[in-house]
């Protein structure tokens, strides 16, 4: 009976030392670094469009500047437009949606920071640097642009107010931004969805070529 305690015994010791072992390997360094390092466009938008799909299995659209309507509305601006006076509790998934999106970006921001830069395009780095904006590589959101003490900038702050206010405008008036436009409208073919899109990418090259310039560029 020993002899088959000890043999059983052996059984689940190497069980267990094989459980471990796909544990670690698992867990591993190499594998963990696949999540801190840049994942390729393709998996970002897969999981994207899964999100989605989710949604729309679920009977919800996909968009996120809705939540801007919302949050205006459990302030009382429904006191003041007639486009603020609606059932704001029917959206409170959204605003669940929003919440874990911030979240997310906390969390991969402070606790998933790969070491290794993004790599940007030269040139763009160039043009930044020509306008007085410093953006070593790797750096996505410039500090002249999104540091802390912009507030001590009367004219950085008036950007961001003018630029939050245009988006949010905009957004509402287009009935969507890119996550409601390009994403949903365009996965479900519609045509004014397209015609947004087009409109943002214009927007963008118009405001990086010309007007990026005309706010930054040191005399």
């Amino acid at each position: 009976m020993s002899k088959i305690k000890i043999r059983k015994g052996c059984k689940i010791i190497n069980k267990n030392r094989f459980l471990v072992t796909k544990f670690n390997t698992f867990g591993s360094k190499n594998n963990m670094n696949l999540l801190f390092e840049t994942w390729h466009w393709a998996i970002s938008g897969f999981l994207i469009a899964i999100i989605m799909l989710l949604l729309n299995y679920f009977g919800k659209v996909f968009g996120m500047s809705s939540n801007l309507r919302t949050l205006c509305t459990m302030a009382g601006a429904g006191r003041c437009a007639d486009f603020f006076k609606f059932d704001w509790k029917t959206q409170k998934w959204n605003l669940v949606v929003l919440i874990g999106t911030m979240f997310g970006g906390f969390f991969a921001t402070h606790f998933m920071q790969s070491p290794n830069n993004v790599t940007l395009n030269p040139k763009t780095i160039s043009q930044l640097t020509a306008m007085g904006i410093e953006a070593p590589n790797g750096k996505l959101l410039p500090d002249a642009l999104f540091s802390v003490s912009f507030s001590n900038n009367p004219k950085q702050v008036l950007i961001l107010l003018l630029g939050g206010l245009l988006i949010g405008f905009g957004s509402r008036y287009a009935g969507g931004c890119t996550s409601g436009h390009a994403i949903a409208g365009l996965s479900n073919l519609q045509v004014q969805s397209l015609k947004a899109v087009i409109g943002f990418f214009v927007g963008g090259l118009i405001m990086s070529h010309f007007i990026l310039p005309l706010i930054f560029t040191k005399s």
